[in-house]
């Protein structure tokens, strides 16, 4: 229990030195130590539980409000601190199994939290995050434009002009600008977190991993599934962004961060279905490689692919074909409530 307490309050120090790093220098440096703060977190608590991080966040935070201010750290504790602990404590949640299934362990018969379920608590999580964002940025829809406004103003006036052959932008232009990124901004946010959370989470998965330490068998992360009623949120928050004031606003963030976790789902289902096939490198790094070039348009076929697995057996069982699970730690279970229906 010391080493993991001294491990944790180590982690969250690092943590709190590349927050604080990603506020200063070259953009593309601090987007780079924006997307790997939360790593150190994730590291220590996948290997040595989610208590380790969630005291390496009060370390990490702790630091912060007194070196910069308690602002500052109650922004790290919010945004860093508190979804890693929690997303760390249902990545390590188990019970024994009832029933063969694709999150149980084969050798241990231990049933360990879902993947699509972890997922989806990201997105609920980055959907908060996103809506606490706009109300510290305005407390009303017109503070919030204003916000919004010297944004555009401040930063991306320039490459929109740029890449518009150097067009001026008028002063309607800027206006409709602001009034569309009032609702698009809460599920970019929402979808920014979400990318970043799980994107350390795996990247601490397979470090863990590969040294042995992690605490949990790897997932078969292309055989996730979702709850029942994921497609029913993902259809009411959209439908909700037509509402007027706030609530359109965290139906953004919401349906901002499901269509992520769509896309992800149909990432994996084209993971599942191309197993055992001797194209399937080549097709995988084209799916990727177009998906970075065209983004919006490939990513909305991928969640559709992804959306239509909920209702169509895409996915038929077959054997894996990937590499073994890595060795676990052998710490003892925790009890998992029954999933939800």
């Amino acid at each position: 229990m010391q080493k993991a307490i001294f491990l944790g309050i180590a982690a969250g120090c690092a943590a709190a030195v590349v927050f604080l790093s990603a506020t200063t220098g070259p953009m593309l440096a601090r987007i780079l130590l924006y997307l790997v703060t939360p790593l150190p977190l994730f590291l220590v608590g996948l290997a040595h539980g989610w208590a380790a991080s969630a005291i390496g966040g009060f370390a990490g935070s702790l630091a912060i409000a007194l070196v910069v201010g308690p602002a500052v750290g109650g922004v790290f504790a919010a945004s860093e601190a508190v979804p890693v602990a929690v997303l760390t404590y249902l990545a390590l949640l188990s019970r024994p199994a009832a029933a063969a299934g694709p999150d149980v362990d084969p050798a241990t018969g231990i049933e360990w939290y879902p993947v699509g379920r972890l997922v989806i608590w990201a997105a609920i999580i980055s959907s908060a995050m996103s809506v606490a964002a706009m109300f510290l940025l305005g407390p009303d829809l017109e503070t919030l434009k204003v916000a919004i406004r010297k944004l555009i103003d401040e930063v991306l006036k320039a490459q929109i002009e740029a890449m518009g052959s150097g067009k001026p932008l008028e002063e309607d232009d800027l206006t409709r600008l602001a009034d569309l990124g009032l609702y698009l901004l809460p599920a970019l946010t929402a979808l920014s977190w979400m990318l970043t959370a799980l994107f350390n989470l795996w990247l601490a998965g397979r470090i863990a991993s590969y040294s042995g330490g992690l605490a949990r068998p790897w997932p078969d992360i292309p055989a996730m599934r979702f709850p029942r009623w994921a497609p029913l949120a993902l259809a009411g928050s959209t439908a909700a962004t037509l509402l007027p004031g706030y609530p359109a606003l965290a139906a953004s963030a919401v349906s901002g961060a499901l269509y992520l976790a769509y896309v992800l789902l149909g990432l994996a289902v084209v993971h599942y279905i191309t197993r055992g096939q001797p194209w399937r490198p080549m097709a995988l790094w084209a799916l990727y490689a177009v998906l970075v070039v065209l983004n919006t348009g490939v990513s909305v076929i991928v969640a559709i692919i992804g959306l239509a697995d909920s209702f169509i057996p895409i996915r038929r069982d077959r054997p894996p074909t990937g590499p073994p699970s890595p060795p676990s730690s052998g710490q003892p279970p925790r009890q998992m409530p029954p999933p939800a229906t």
